[in-house]
């Protein structure tokens, strides 16, 4: 199999980051790493105030647990992280709002509904952009933007983000495909070669239907991104650059499946734009003439 070196590290979170990190990892940490997380979230100007060995007896875990969870969340080690933590509890204490509670009943009114997705809509939008790596974003638009051609994976709801994303590179004259039929995606991912892309979606990162035709663009030598909200998932072992989303909290009422399409839809819109901006010269006329060939179907 093809192997490649990743660095394990990008640049540590920002302060303002930190929180959606937690959000976004908790539901995949065991369940010792998940109370250090809680305690950090929760408490930060407390527990930047601890030493390793103050956090791990807080939290009834271990120093290594704790420095797990640290390297878990992006930080190299725990000073790193208590940084981060001083420097999330000088916001909260800049007056920023308490969140809302969002959790959605069955006899919530239609209008208690809106407001409460609404809320979800902006914090998923406000964490996936905190938590992007702007570095592994840019490297995935340069990838696209000279790729011969770009395959994207994905099956249901994340199989409608993959679509979303082929037609708008589409639109500005690049080849696109959006695969959702795994079978499909497997044989075409066997056509692909270095200079080609492949993109899987997967808000678990353990979708085994979009994770197999990566690992094989993979092995062909294609550059590999993968958007998912689980950035430790199998997906991520065949990822060149991996893009992390948010997600708001999951409910009866609203599984996963439905609230990763706004974090997913963000990070195509921005693979997008920065693929538009690389290509200006060629995009500007390909977006003009596909508005001007559906301009008649849009007149009454």
């Amino acid at each position: 199999m093809t192997s490649r070196v990743k660095e394990s590290f990008g640049t540590p979170p920002a302060p303002a980051a930190l929180a959606a990190k937690v959000r976004t990892l908790g539901p995949s940490m065991t369940r010792s790493m998940q109370r250090v997380a809680e305690a950090v979230a929760g408490d930060p100007a407390g527990c930047a105030a601890l030493t390793v060995t103050g956090l791990a007896e807080l939290t009834g875990t271990s120093e290594a647990t704790v420095v797990r969870t640290a390297r878990l969340l992006g930080y190299p080690g725990y000073r790193d992280l208590r940084l981060a933590l001083a420097g999330l509890a000088a916001q909260q204490q800049s007056g920023r709002a308490p969140a809302i509670t969002t959790d959605i009943a069955v006899d919530d009114p239609i209008a208690d509904v809106v407001a409460k997705l609404a809320y979800d809509e902006q914090q998923t939008l406000a964490d996936t952009a905190a938590g992007l790596d702007t570095a592994q974003l840019g490297a995935a638009v340069t990838a696209l933007a000279t790729a011969r051609r770009t395959d994207v994976y994905g099956v249901g709801a994340s199989g409608l983000v993959a679509q979303d994303l082929t037609q708008k590179l589409l639109r500005i004259g690049l080849v696109a495909h959006a695969h959702s039929d795994p079978h499909l995606a497997v044989t075409n991912a066997v056509q692909l070669r270095a200079g080609d892309v492949a993109i899987a979606i997967t808000h678990s990162g353990s979708t085994g239907d979009v994770i197999e035709p990566l690992r094989v663009a993979f092995e062909r030598g294609a550059t590999t991104v993968a958007i998912t909200g689980r950035p430790d998932g199998p997906v991520s072992q065949y990822a060149d650059h991996v893009l992390t989303t948010s997600t708001a909290r999951e409910s009866e009422l609203r599984p996963a499946a439905m609230s990763s399409r706004t974090g997913q839809l963000l990070v195509v819109d921005c693979l997008f734009v920065g693929v538009a901006q690389r290509t200006y010269e060629t995009a500007a006329p390909a977006l003009s003439a596909s508005y001007e060939a559906l301009a008649h179907r849009h007149r009454s």
